[in-house]
């Protein structure tokens, strides 16, 4: 019996000895040499720790700043990168990198020759050997193939397998079998190989091409073996590659660039390579064969020469020449008495082929011509496989023992695939085409109904009302249902169960391997489908070349179409797997709860989808099957993508392209990516996919990922039959929109072929301009012939701009866009923004490796995209998400310029009015308090005029701190792209503020100063009667001073003289009576307008208020031209009215708008008049009211003079100037009462009763004058102290509100939705209707209320403290007043005592002065009359800014013998305490607002900030506008519209009100209202109804608004009664409306606004 191989070949334990073959043994000392140079060459390529910690895909597919720069050498230090960076890149160069060589390494080394002739010199040309140079010792060079080595052994499991896949698409053989450099323990790496797919073209016997397409560890092909014994003069691998790919080194042999002697790693290690014919007849070989490579002497490498002679189709050896008694001829010849064929090539032997024995072949090397070597070779290979039937399939190299196979070895790589496998059986057996129906079945009829019933939705036809939406909301939440009710399949629940682990890497093994188990189960069925496909698409073409309009061409589309579609259900990878995990969390998410056989909630389904994409798998964003982006779950993946990595900037980078032009396999070698890249699984709908940067490179690029986002080829032949225009231009439009910079990938040179795509990217880039996108794109024109040519590119770049210009004014015709030139649409460098592309192929596929123009052009464009990339701001991942929605939902409802709402602009704008709210109030609040210290100098006649420039130095600082405020905001802030198109406007807003600021307070201080002369008599008066109570108080008690003791006459005697003099001070003064200002107003109007008082308005009754008035028609009549207008419409018979809806038919919605208007403007004039007749200091007079009355009139002649159809009736007058004053009846009467409380002699006088009893005792009592002065300047304090606290404790109050009460912290929207929630809370129709019909009101009236609320419920623990503090604070001012008063009394003293003295000394001696000098201290100097008026004249002084209190308060007050100033200011210290104590205790809930002017209470202060805002209403539903800035740029705009018919809006000749929502109204195609008599409008070209509906931007919205619809359905029956119509007919309220709860309502107005 013959000995195999295996017998033949001694057994491992011989490793022990030396290279002789186990002749000596090898010393340990060669053992340590050889880690020695191993741990160096590791060592140089700065790989020393990475043999332990592993190099990962992660580290490698990164953006740094040296995988953006081409090398073609580079220093040693840099080899790996520089590899890996052209590995990744598919360039076959990788392998032949030059090192960059330090100076002294390259000098060429020279001789001293300068005494040696030139004959000598020649003599040693040839004798002398050239000395040592290490700097040019080729053994020094690292070998490419120990780089490769390196790297393989220090990279971990995945990019292992990138690694080999990368190579084996540069056509270069892979590591079969690779000894540990340390241990020597060989690995077979079969994990590598698992990605890998080959395909080939064989000819059958009938002559016709057969294609076949493999994963390559599944292939069974012939497999020929290589290896040699000894050294040989002649390259094996060299030989090799002849065999394969002559223009090629597919392996690494001794003559290629950068090969050196010293090679380390690669001895022992056995590679593989491929042939794959073609199909034609110059193919070397019939069918695909493999090709294995063992390095080194076999003798050394007896595992490998084992295990690869057996399993070989044939076998080579190389080798000098054979002796008998060596140890390689034993092998040679148990080989040549095996059965499988071997031939032997020998280097030292100059014979051609000769067959020794049947399948035995002896060939020489010496000599010969090496083509002619390989074509013998060849033949004799040919000659040995046809007669073989032996085959060789990679996976069974894994079943020899003592190899370590990698995927049994690791752990996690085990697990990861018995987890696969355990799915992959559930799939056995089954249809291929049932099997996503049967396993995945959230996503199949029912998720396409429900994407179908969306776009049905947005895309409304016909007449629609309010009734057809619902029931289309109904069927999708249906179907919703019906999604939720289908059963997870066991192998869905296996699926999520696994990637439920927390074991990261064995999570990724076990995608990656269902991945290439899925791949590998669909292959031959999808194949077969595919070629009938492409069979009938060929069919079809042929047909309609040949203009075959016959009932064969029809046949044949639908079965194209048939075919099409089970190529779509046939199709099921990972993608389709989490497009399920997707569905199943929307339909949760849609009834919001648990699915009961999900083992996890349903709410954690996101986050393993976004731990998959951070662990570098793509997701699909578009569903290409449907058509349609899965909002819901996209949102919510990018949401758990920012709580796992922070909300991260990302820079968008998507590619666009006609299918099957490269855009995968472009991006993929720019990127390392893997999106699907096969023919026959191309990509569908859009996937996207994360790009880390460095976190060097962030620093520079202010970018954290690139978010690469790859589509489906436009105009696929996939979608024939259906409408490719529509789907392209939904693609097209939402990429683009998604991007920050698009690659418009064409195939080909010729702009002619791609007119189509250009059209429909050209359109997308146009409706990103007209919403304000910038996005940027690059044109890279693929499998160009020359890209080297200059003068072919110029005319190339011309041709293209040519093109884009003639299809940017078409596309604008299509668009109604005005555009002349691409450039009129995005910003476009034609020599910049132009790429050319080599052809990929070096070469003929399948064999061709990569071009490596190709990859160089490829890193040439990743140069320009990071360029791109470092000029934009990119976006955070939570403004994509809304960039996702807003573009879809636009889309969705196919006007997209028309339905694209901006959520990214939306929330960085309300961003911006919450800080210009703060902005707006830090300037109004510095200039309160300013206002208040000028007031009170005023009032103290401190300052007889006002001047800007005073006012402007007191905001100077805040101005300052505001300018810095917003420049940092603009800078700094994340959305600082966003924001930057409003700085400058912004930047004037504040300006303009602050004038406004400015100008008001000067107004309000000059009115101050006016009134302040106005009202001396009355000061004067009351001053009068206090000081003469004083002295004739002091009078009496000088003459009861001897009855001081008896208490209880002193008593009675004070009684009877008060109410004398009170009784003296009443005659002399009339009293201030209460006022009626109602009565008022009414006489005045009867003497205006007799007869149109009518009798309940003339009396007491209730009198409606005309801004309750539902239409105001009745109030007006029209101007004759007018009249006849209608007279002659009426008479027009063509006229229908039956599709629109209106208000009344005189007064159209517009009019109702303007003269509603008119109103809310005279109401907010006449409070600002009212305020400035200062009411409480200057009394009530009936010529204010007579002003504002023919203020009213005067703005109601003004409007009817304008360009309106109508004239007022009186009624309007009279019912307008009642119900003004009705509503400020409350203000003025309040503020009347505390003019009556201050003023009235009998009210203040009988409230001070107690004071003046105290001093009078004090007089009786023989008190110092200065003590009882004290004591009347304290009394004389309370009142002003009082109303300074107040006002202070009113104006903190109001900034603590500002930053703490969640209604009033922040933006004008945020006011309002609290207001709306606080009217859902309450139910109060009445306030509805105020809210609805008198916005600004009820926003007064709001804060108000929550005022009163914060004061209440914050009384003890922030009103009162506050209020303590501002007591505490004003003692401290006036004592330190009283203080530095006295002092500077004092020092006035000694001053005047000195000069005294010193007029003395001349007639005095100095023991006479000396003697003086003891009986007078500066205490008790004489002093002159006038230092008490000195003393005052200072307190008030310092006062003045905080109190109203000045000399004039007491000048009736006899005080000339007040001399002891220290008493005065220790009487006032001793008193004060107890007033402020008094006015503390006397400060409650109820006192606060009471005792303050109104101007000065929070409420009105907030009101002031917060009404200085935008009051404009939709022309439809009356909804503010809901900018916080008056007479803002742009359009109105407001969060969410309402139900129209709240507002009264009803369909014409009917009563029915109308229950359209303005944001759905826009949306229908054919809905039509009328603005006017005369006019006809369509809902969507609302904006062309006239200029009040131009300035509002209504963008199409259909999503549920709950919260108006609750309030129809609850208010349903107060709707009817108020407006006398009823939602019947065509405004029935749908059913689905009453399932909205109060609850439901509330909450989506946080989810709204």
């Amino acid at each position: 019996m013959l000995q195999t191989p295996a017998d033949s070949i001694p057994k491992a334990s011989s490793r022990g000895k030396d290279k002789d073959f186990g002749t000596r043994v090898r010393p340990d000392q060669w053992l340590q040499e050889e880690n020695k140079t191993i741990n160096s060459l590791f060592h140089r390529l700065h790989l020393e720790y990475r043999h332990h910690h592993k190099l990962r895909a992660a580290d490698v597919l990164q953006i740094t700043e040296h995988s953006l720069q081409s090398h073609e050498s580079c220093p040693e230090e840099e080899l790996v990168q520089t590899f890996i960076q052209k590995l990744l890149l598919m360039n076959y160069r990788a392998r032949y990198i030059n090192v960059n060589k330090a100076k002294e390494q390259v000098r060429v080394q020279q001789r001293d020759n300068s005494s040696e002739d030139e004959d000598t010199i020649f003599d040693h040309f040839f004798k002398e050997k050239p000395s040592s140079n290490k700097g040019t010792c080729q053994s020094d060079l690292i070998h490419p193939m120990d780089v490769q080595m390196a790297v393989f052994h220090c990279a971990d499991g995945f990019l292992k397998q990138l690694m080999v896949t990368k190579l084996s698409q540069c056509q270069y053989a892979l590591p079969l079998l690779v000894p540990d450099p340390f241990t020597k323990q060989i690995e077979f790496p079969l994990w590598t190989f698992r990605q890998i797919n080959k395909s080939w073209k064989i000819r059958n016997t009938n002559n016709e091409t057969i294609s076949k397409s493999q994963p390559i560890y599944k292939a069974q092909t012939p497999m020929v073996f290589f290896f040699r014994f000894a050294s040989v003069s002649s390259s094996k691998s060299q030989l090799m590659n002849s065999l394969i790919n002559e223009k090629h080194n597919t392996f690494f042999h001794r003559n290629c660039p950068g090969s050196s002697r010293t090679r380390v790693l690669m001895d022992g290690v056995v590679e593989i390579a491929w042939f794959c014919p073609s199909g034609t007849n110059d193919d070397k070989f019939t069918d695909c064969v493999a090709f294995c490579n063992l390095h080194g002497d076999a003798g050394d490498h007896e595992k490998q020469l084992q295990i690869l002679t057996e399993m070989a189709s044939v076998s080579v050896v190389l080798l000098p020449q054979l002796q008998r008694n060596d140890r390689s001829a034993t092998i040679i010849q148990n080989l040549f008495k095996y059965k499988k064929p071997l031939i032997c090539i020998f280097t030292e032997d100059e014979s051609t082929v000769t067959e020794m024995k049947k399948g035995k072949f002896k060939i020489g090397l010496k000599y010969r011509n090496q083509s002619d070597v390989s074509e013998e070779l060849r033949r004799a290979i040919t000659d040995c496989l046809s007669e073989s039937s032996s085959t060789f399939r990679l996976e069974d190299v894994s079943k020899h023992s003592d190899i370590r196979v990698d995927e049994d070895d690791d752990d996690d790589c085990r697990k990861g695939r018995e987890a696969a496998q355990q799915m992959m059986s559930l799939l056995e057996k089954k249809d291929l085409t049932e099997i996503k129906e049967t396993f995945l079945p959230h996503q199949g009829k029912l998720w396409h109904q429900w994407s179908q019933k969306n776009k049905e939705l947005h895309r409304s036809r016909g007449d629609e009302i309010e009734m057809d939406i619902s029931r289309k909301q109904t069927e999708m939440t249906k179907i919703r249902e019906q999604q939720y009710e289908s059963d997870i399949s066991e192998f869905m629940k296996l699926f999520i169960n696994e990637i439920c682990s927390n074991a990261v890497i064995k999570k990724i093994y076990f995608l990656k391997r269902l991945e290439i188990f899925l791949d590998e189960y669909i292959t031959t069925d999808f194949s077969t489908i595919h070629s009938k496909y492409d069979e009938k698409w060929s069919t079809v073409v042929r047909l309609i070349a040949n203009y075959d309009r016959s009932e064969q061409l029809t046949t044949e589309q639908t079965d194209l179409e048939r075919i099409s579609e089970k190529l779509q259900a046939a199709t099921f990878g990972l993608e389709h797997i989490i497009r399920e995990i997707g569905q199943i969390y929307e339909s949760c998410s849609s009834v919001k709860k648990n699915k009961k056989d999900l083992e996890v909630h349903f709410s954690s389904l996101p986050s393993l989808a976004a731990e998959m994409m951070i662990s570098g798998f793509p997701l699909e964003l578009m569903d290409g099957d449907a058509a349609h982006v899965p909002v819901i779950w996209i949102s919510a993946v990018l949401d758990e993508l920012v709580q796992k990595l922070g909300d991260q900037r990302v820079f968008v980078l998507s590619v666009l392209g006609v299918q099957s032009s490269g855009k995968s396999t472009m991006l993929n070698a720019m990127f390392g990516l893997e999106f699907a890249v096969s023919a026959g699984r191309c990509t569908r709908g859009a996937f996207m996919q994360l790009v880390r940067v460095s976190d060097k490179m962030k620093t520079q690029m202010k970018i954290d990922y690139i978010l690469v986002v790859d589509t489906e080829g436009l105009c696929a032949p996939e979608l024939a039959g259906k409408s490719t225009r529509d789907h392209d231009n939904e693609l097209a439009t939402f990429v683009v929109g998604l991007a920050n910079l698009t690659l418009i990938n064409i195939f080909g040179e010729n702009p002619s072929e791609m007119q189509d795509i250009l059209q429909i990217i050209l359109q997308a880039f146009m409706r990103m301009k007209k919403v304000r996108l910038n996005p940027s794109c690059v044109f890279v024109h693929q499998n160009v012939s020359d890209v080297t040519a200059e003068e072919k590119n110029r005319k190339g770049r011309r041709r293209l701009q040519e093109t884009l210009d003639e299809m940017a004014k078409l596309a604008a015709e299509e668009e109604v866009y005005d555009a002349e030139c691409f450039s009129d649409v995005i910003r476009f460098d034609v020599q910049k923004d132009v790429k050319y592309f080599a052809h990929l192929w070096e070469g003929n596929p399948p064999m061709a490796p990569p071009n490596p123009k190709y990859c160089d052009n490829i890193q040439e464009l990743k140069e320009t995209i990071m360029s791109h990339a470092a000029k934009s701001n990119g976006m955070m991942l939570i403004e994509l998400k809304d960039r996702i929605k807003d573009l879809w939902e636009a889309l969705l409802n196919e006007r997209f310029v028309f339905s694209f709402r901006n959520t990214l602009e939306i929330s960085a704008y309300r961003k911006l009015e919450t800080e210009y709210s703060k902005w707006s109030w830090s300037l109004r609040s510095t200039m309160m308090e300013t206002e208040n210290k000028l007031h009170n100098k005023i009032e103290n006649q401190v300052i007889h005029e006002i001047e800007e420039t005073d006012l402007q130095g007191e905001l100077k600082d805040t101005s300052e701190e505001v300018e810095k405020s917003m420049s940092e905001f603009f800078e700094k802030d994340t959305d600082a792209n966003i924001l930057i198109q409003w700085k400058s406007s912004f930047e004037i807003k504040i300006k303009n503020v602050q004038e406004s600021i400015l100008k008001e307070t000067k107004r309000k201080l000059s009115e101050i100063l006016q009134q302040r002369d106005l009202k001396k008599k009355i000061d004067a008066q009351r001053t009068n009667h206090e000081n003469t109570l004083y002295e004739k108080s002091k009078e009496l008690a000088l003459k009861l001073k001897q009855k001081a003791k008896d208490e209880e006459t002193l008593k009675k005697e004070f009684d009877l003289f008060w109410e004398q003099s009170v009784k003296k001070i009443m005659r002399d003064t009339p009293a201030i009576k209460d006022i009626d200002i109602i009565t008022d107003v009414k006489r005045l109007l009867s003497d205006m307008h007799q007869g149109y008082l009518t009798v309940e308005q003339i009396k007491e009754g209730i009198e409606d208020s005309i801004f309750n008035v539902i239409s105001y028609h009745k109030y007006i009549i029209l101007k004759r031209s007018i009249q006849k207008e209608i007279r002659d419409t009426v008479k027009d018979p063509c006229r229908t009215v039956n599709a629109s809806f209106g208000n009344d038919q005189i007064l159209s919605p517009a009019d109702e708008a303007q003269i509603r208007s008119l109103v809310t403007d005279v109401v907010q004039q006449t409070d600002k008049m009212i305020q400035s007749f200062n009411i409480s200091k200057m009394g009530y007079n009936i010529s204010c009211i007579q002003k504002l009355t023919v203020y009213i009139k005067a703005r109601v002649t003004e409007h009817e003079e304008g360009p309106v159809k109508y004239v007022f009736k009186k009624q309007f007058f009279v019912d307008l100037d009642l119900s003004i004053f009705k509503r400020a009846k409350e203000n003025i009467t309040d503020q009347h009462r505390l003019f009556r409380e201050a003023n009235d002699p009998v009210l203040y006088l009988e409230r001070r009763r107690e004071e003046y009893y105290s001093i009078f005792q004090k007089y009786c009592q023989g008190a110092a004058s200065a003590a009882i002065f004290g004591e009347i300047i304290c009394q004389k304090l309370k009142e002003p102290i009082e109303q300074s606290v107040y006002k202070k404790t009113a104006r903190d109050l109001a900034d603590e509100m500002r930053s703490n009460c969640e209604s009033l912290n922040g933006n004008r929207s945020n006011l309002e939705k609290h207001i709306m929630k606080t009217l859902a809370e309450e139910e109060d129709f009445d306030k509805y209707m105020n809210y609805i019909h008198n916005p600004r009101d009820h926003f007064k009236s709001f804060i108000r209320d929550e005022v009163c609320r914060y004061i209440t419920d914050k009384f003890s623990v922030s009103v009162l403290p506050k209020m303590k503090e501002n007591i505490e604070l004003l003692q401290q001012k006036i004592m330190k007043a009283a203080h530095q008063s006295t002092k500077h009394v004092q020092e006035k003293r000694g001053d005047e005592s000195t000069e005294h003295v010193q007029e003395k000394r001349g007639d005095e001696s100095t023991e006479h002065v000396q003697e003086k000098r003891g009986d007078e201290s500066t205490e008790y100097i004489q002093v002159n009359s006038g230092d008490v008026g000195l003393w005052l004249k200072s307190f008030t002084q310092q006062l003045s800014d905080e109190l109203i209190f000045s000399e004039k308060d007491l000048s009736g007050v006899k005080h000339d013998d007040v001399d002891d100033f220290k008493l005065l200011e220790d009487v006032i210290r001793q008193e004060l305490p107890a007033i402020m104590s008094d006015i503390s205790n006397r400060f409650n809930t109820n006192t606060f607002p009471v005792n303050l002017d109104c101007k000065f209470r929070p409420d009105e202060l907030l009101s002031e900030h917060f009404c200085r805002c935008c009051w404009v209403k939709c022309p439809f539903c009356t909804a503010i506008c809901t900018n916080t800035i008056e007479n803002h740029d742009g359009d109105h705009s407001v969060s969410f519209h309402r139900v129209s018919g709240i507002n009264g809006l009803y369909y014409n000749n009917t009563d029915y009100l109308c229950t359209h929502i303005c944001t759905s109204a826009v949306a229908n195609s054919a809905l039509y209202f009328y603005p006017n008599e005369s006019q006809k409008v369509l809902w969507r070209d609302y904006r062309t109804a006239g200029e009040e509906y131009a300035r509002w931007s209504i963008t199409s919205d259909l999503s549920e608004l709950p919260y108006w619809k609750w309030f129809v359905c609850r208010f349903q029956k107060d709707l009817e009664k108020h407006y006398s119509k009823t939602f019947e007919g065509h405004g029935k309220i749908p059913d689905e409306w009453k399932k909205y709860t109060k609850e439901i309502s509330l909450e989506s107005l946080d989810k709204y606004i």
